[in-house]
């Protein structure tokens, strides 16, 4: 993990750079220094000492489902979510200069961008080989220097390791998106009744009771919240105790969300806020396409 020479304009993310995570950073902060880490909990650890001021967190995928153990991580992070973000993801074919689709004999890629892209590699009668992530494989392909080999990752990933774009859009799925987190050392928060929508993030545990996550929720169906997130998974290595992280439009000050959350207290034995922050505006965009 590099240093910045201006935390105050440095957004960290994990993985190499030109994945994924570094092109939302661009996108959403285009005049701040992208700070690639090792890990998620090494770009958690940039943002708490200073050397970064937001981290850019993938949570999940419309194809391959949540990011693997990201909500183990996000409870005990010490930050707070003070924003969303949906990336698109275009997948490449990426090969060396003067490689034809006919030279790839391997296909390097994450284990989530091989099977996203299932339909070309079938087609091609290429062998998909697993790497740590999509920019480290580009990275790999280009210290290689073989026309046989192949990655799938971004355009932005190509420019970074001088590769080239054999085929562009070769994800199975044209909706494959990744939603991020943006994170900080400070909340955030939007007033309430914000005109962009608010969302609320937070994780709880139910108490051992019989039917303790039927009433400890059912108070946001009689207060009218709509809940667009809850997951449960396992936590302390005990089976019988599930944490279940959870999402609702609205903002806690609003009466519904409220009283939501009184009736929720009651049946939980523990509950964190991870934050409370604006709606991106393709939550709207695709419930308008569901809607239609």
């Amino acid at each position: 993990m590099a240093a910045s020479s201006d935390p105050s304009h440095t957004i960290a993310f994990q993985g190499s750079p030109g994945a994924y995570s570094h092109l939302a950073c661009k996108a959403v902060y285009p005049d701040f220094t992208a700070l690639p880490c090792a890990a998620f909990e090494d770009a958690f650890q940039a943002v708490r000492d200073g050397q970064a001021r937001y981290a850019m967190i993938p949570v999940d995928n419309s194809v391959a489902g949540r990011v693997a153990d990201i909500h183990h991580l996000l409870p005990n992070s010490g930050l707070h979510i003070i924003g969303e973000h949906y990336q698109p993801v275009n997948h490449h074919l990426l090969g060396v200069k003067g490689a034809t689709l006919d030279d790839i004999a391997t296909v390097r890629s994450h284990v989530h961008a091989l099977g996203q892209c299932r339909n070309i590699i079938r087609r091609l009668g290429i062998k998909p080989v697993v790497a740590a992530d999509t920019a480290g494989a580009a990275a790999e392909v280009a210290r290689m220097s073989d026309k046989s080999v192949a990655a799938i990752a971004s355009e932005l990933a190509a420019e970074t390791y001088g590769l080239v774009s054999l085929q562009a859009n070769v994800e199975d799925e044209s909706h494959n998106t990744t939603r991020f987190v943006i994170m900080s050392r400070e909340p955030l928060t939007p007033p309430p009744g914000a005109l962009e929508g608010v969302v609320t993030s937070f994780v709880f545990r139910v108490r051992n009771v019989p039917a303790a996550l039927y009433k400890a929720l059912g108070g946001f169906a009689t207060n009218g919240v709509n809940m667009t997130k809850l997951e449960s998974y396992i936590v302390d290595g005990h089976f019988v105790a599930a944490q279940f992280l959870c999402e609702v439009e609205g903002h806690p000050e609003e009466r519904g969300v409220r009283l939501a959350f009184e009736e929720l207290k009651f049946f939980t034995r523990e509950l964190t806020i991870l934050g409370v922050y604006r709606a991106h505006p393709y939550r709207f965009e695709a419930r308008a396409d569901i809607e239609d």
